[in-house]
């Protein structure tokens, strides 16, 4: 392990400043990494979540479309924006995401 550190840690020039000034300083440029990876992990689970609702509602978009082709007749008054806003709600994303956040997440 003290291998490791002697590779990361930067040279210190003893003369010209102090050892545990430039530790300090390589540790805050770690802990800025550390949060900037963190928040780009944040944006890819976000980005995640709404394409897993997307497919969801798209899938039970898809098996209305297939209901009907199967020989049912499509009702003309249904207004297909308030079908498609419907089929949003009960796609079941809510749950799944639910279900899926807990792996994606940071610990």
């Amino acid at each position: 392990m003290a291998g490791i550190q002697h590779q990361v840690l930067p040279n210190i020039d003893t003369q010209t400043r102090d050892k545990t000034e430039e530790i300090k300083q390589w540790m805050d440029s770690v802990i800025d990494k550390i949060d900037h990876y963190k928040a780009e992990h944040h944006r890819y689970v976000k980005e995640a979540l709404i394409l897993l609702e997307l497919a969801l509602w798209k899938a039970k978009l898809d098996e209305k479309e297939e209901n009907s082709a199967e020989g049912r007749t499509k009702n003309v008054n249904l207004d297909s924006e308030s079908v498609r806003k419907e089929k949003r709600i009960t796609c079941g994303a809510d749950m799944a995401i639910e279900n899926v956040l807990p792996f994606l997440q940071l610990q």
